[in-house]
């Protein structure tokens, strides 16, 4: 019998790998955390204190972690060579094919032989970044939705060879965050943003063409169909400029002209308003507070 993983690496601690690491923190798991910038390190380990504080009265099976535990759980470095030590590595940089393919390179060479990779991707295919291995076998997408912490499923896509192992360590990854597992097969965008990314679009376009406000286009999915976060909300959760950069993935993947970003997504990244990160998006972000703002400013 396998021991259970214990040391779990995340590569890239910005917008969802910082919520990464702090739902594996909280379940017991010691994480390496890699990143290029010092900030988002120290971000990640902000976060990590109030969540700890805020997260058991949402999950009451999660314990309150002591302070100095939680933050010992945490290995903040800029060196990748740290992760040689970890069991398992989830991934989560930058959509650009160009950043994923030479990180695999150097991430094939630093990690032991049979160490799996989960790659936290919105729209590359697994298969096409497990060819960049030695170890097609064991690379497998793990889609985590933000805030990790927060959700009870993942998309889990299973590349042409990911192997059974691998597919098994997985569930047992996710079972021990409280997860289920939805498994789909390898295709760009998968399910979750090859329909998603068309609806945040086409959300994007009706306050581009109508003039509509954000905040009635949020309200009416939230209201009338029951959504925790409307259209707008969740692609400034996300980010407008990984929304764009997605979007393009899609495009370039399928030729479809439906996944062209519309003139206002590209507008508001190219000001960099980018959404919750940067402080404003389709709606004005103060802490936790949003206010809708209009297409105008």
């Amino acid at each position: 019998m396998t021991q259970p993983l214990r040391t779990i690496g995340v590569l890239g601690v910005g917008n969802i790998g910082s919520t990464v690491c702090v739902d594996f923190v909280v379940h017991g798991f010691r994480v390496v955390a890699v990143d290029q910038e010092e900030a988002a390190l120290a971000a990640a380990r902000e976060l990590l204190r109030d969540v700890n504080r805020f997260l058991p009265a949402v999950r009451p099976r999660l314990p309150r972690l002591a302070t100095d535990t939680a933050q010992e759980r945490l290995v903040t470095t800029t060196d990748l060579a740290a992760l040689a030590e970890c069991e398992f590595v989830v991934e989560n940089v930058s959509e650009k094919w160009e950043t994923k393919r030479d990180l695999y390179h150097d991430l094939d060479k630093v990690l032991p032989d049979g160490v799996g990779i989960g790659v936290n991707t919105s729209s590359i295919p697994i298969g096409r970044l497990a060819a960049m291995t030695r170890r097609p076998d064991m690379v497998v997408g793990i889609h985590f939705m933000n805030p990790s912490y927060l959700k009870d499923a993942v998309e889990v896509m299973r590349g042409a060879d990911t192997s059974q192992k691998c597919l098994d360590q997985v569930h047992e990854l996710l079972a021990r965050l409280d997860k289920q597992a939805v498994v789909v097969g390898d295709f760009p965008g998968f399910v979750s943003n090859r329909i998603s990314h068309l609806f945040f679009n086409e959300a994007i376009r009706v306050v581009q063409d109508q003039g509509v406000d954000p905040a009635a286009v949020d309200d009416i999915f939230k209201k009338c169909f029951g959504h925790t976060m409307g259209p707008l909300e969740t692609a400034d959760l996300i980010g407008l400029d990984t929304v764009l950069l997605t979007l393009e993935n899609l495009r370039d993947s399928y030729g479809d002209d439906r996944y062209d970003g519309c003139a206002l997504l590209r507008e508001m990244v190219a000001s960099g308003r980018l959404g919750r990160k940067s402080g404003q998006g389709f709606h004005h972000y103060h802490g936790a507070t949003a206010v809708a703002t209009t297409t105008g400013e």
